[in-house]
């Protein structure tokens, strides 16, 4: 049973556009499960959110080869499904913070990167905050702000002090920092350093949920690891 301190926050969301393009999205890490949804407050990320896109075998499958071949040999960044995928903006807003050209690794091996990003939480120093959220970017609406990180190298496409409309391309996943596999960490906070922000919980406007054999719509909602999802589809696409 959720806590009444729960209950309050879930009921204190603030509503936002859904912020990926494409299906078969995964999150992971959501507060609709747990909260803190990374198991701690820091950094702004009490109610943040993981997102990983996967194809529709029986669990959380990344990457085309299967479990094996990810966990003996790696598999490569760029074939993951999410890998590239549109990041959109969930606001028209400014942006307040951009960061480009932190390299990504060209390899996913599922024990390098759990260890990797246990070594970063244990080691953590704000100076290497860019280290921990790769390329990242961060925008302002009226005192909300929105925090993209992991973004790929080479793929933010808006600067500081850049004004964009709400469902513009920000940048795209990528698996830069702390990053176990190619997804997006999304979270809003009150203001736009994290290392002295607030989480601020966040549900989403409208997107589709996989159920019963069809997508349907949910609306101000806030997805969960169970619930495969997908942006909004155009009136004339197909069910």
């Amino acid at each position: 049973m959720p806590s009444s301190r729960q209950a309050d926050e879930r009921s204190a969301h603030v509503v936002v556009a859904f912020i990926l393009d494409g299906e078969d999205w995964l999150a992971v890490n959501s507060p609709a499960d747990r909260v803190p949804s990374h198991g701690t407050d820091r950094l702004g990320q009490r109610y943040a959110y993981d997102f990983i896109r996967t194809d529709r075998r029986p669990g959380r499958h990344y990457h085309p080869a299967g479990w094996l071949r990810t966990v003996l040999v790696g598999v490569p960044t760029r074939d993951c499904f999410g890998w590239g995928a549109a990041v959109l903006a969930p606001f028209p807003g400014m942006v307040v913070q951009a960061l480009d050209g932190v390299e990504e690794r060209s390899r996913v091996f599922p024990l390098r990167e759990s260890l990797l990003a246990l070594w970063n939480a244990l080691t953590f120093t704000p100076a290497r905050l860019p280290a921990i959220l790769g390329n990242h970017v961060v925008m302002e609406r009226d005192g909300l702000f929105a925090a993209f990180a992991h973004l790929a190298p080479g793929s933010v496409s808006v600067q500081p002090g850049e004004e964009v409309g709400q469902g513009a391309i920000i940048g795209r996943v990528g698996h830069t920092g702390n990053s176990t596999t190619p997804h997006l960490h999304f979270q809003l906070m009150d203001r736009a350093d994290p290392l002295t922000a607030q989480g601020i919980p966040c549900a989403f406007e409208a997107y589709d949920v996989w159920r019963n054999g069809r997508w349907q719509r949910v609306s101000a909602g806030i997805p969960g690891k169970s619930d495969r999802i997908r942006a909004v589809a155009a009136p004339d696409s197909a069910p």
